[in-house]
């Protein structure tokens, strides 16, 4: 009798593709002295003497493509699977090189009016930009406004978990810069393929929302943005 029964060894792989929807962990690292930066996963993060109870752990989700992490990891991971990886990024493809131009002199004044005592590494907002002291000499303090991973070629060690389907997960996803970036509180509702996000997001936002989501999640009609 012919047998008609195939052996299942095969394994189907998902390729990943701009525009896709992924869950992952990673641990960030500056390759040059093996210094965890950043990280998802709270158990590493114990492991290795870095937890913070105040963070939140957990794995990223993002849409590949729409720069929710750095370029060069947002790029690598098109045509990836559902495996484990080790990216090695330049600046270039990361946080961008060191500008000298971005290394300022400023009056040590301009902190001790505010009863703040520079000293290196202290990070401080002026004029709503964020840098680094670098050094205080007198009245002069160096302030770095660079990123501070600027200059550092990075290695990202990463485990892509899943794939995101779910339309109602995937809006939520693609808010959460802007949750994040105006402090915004949003309300999703979805029912068959129709959708309302209530916010206090900016008429402009909005627009551009709108276009993103009808092309990264067709499976939403219908978008309608109420305000709170």
């Amino acid at each position: 009798m012919q047998n008609f029964i195939k052996p299942l060894t095969q394994i189907i792989c998902m390729t990943i593709k701009k525009g896709d929807f992924i869950e992952m962990d990673f641990i960030g690292k500056i390759k040059e002295t093996n210094e965890i930066f950043d990280l998802t996963n709270e158990k590493d993060a114990k492991s290795n003497n870095i937890f913070n109870p105040k963070a939140k752990y957990g794995p990223k989700k993002i849409c590949v493509g729409e720069g929710h992490v750095v370029k060069g990891l947002d790029e690598a991971l098109v045509g990836k699977d559902l495996k484990e990886y080790k990216i090695e990024l330049t600046p270039e493809q990361s946080f961008g090189k060191k500008d000298p131009k971005l290394i300022k002199i400023v009056s040590t004044s301009i902190f001790t009016k505010q009863n703040i005592r520079p000293f290196p590494g202290l990070q401080v907002n002026i004029d709503n930009i964020m840098g680094t002291i670098r050094s205080v000499s007198g009245g002069r303090t160096i302030v770095d406004f660079n990123h501070p991973l600027a200059g550092r070629n990075i290695i990202y060690e990463i485990k892509i978990i899943k794939t995101i389907n779910e339309d109602g997960e995937k809006l939520e996803i693609l808010l959460e810069p802007a949750k994040h970036m105006f402090n915004l509180d949003t309300k999703i509702d979805l029912k068959e393929g129709e959708a309302t996000i209530t916010s206090k997001m900016p008429d402009l936002l909005e627009k551009g929302f709108k276009e993103r989501i009808k092309e990264l999640v067709p499976g939403i009609k219908k978008l309608t943005f109420a305000k709170q």
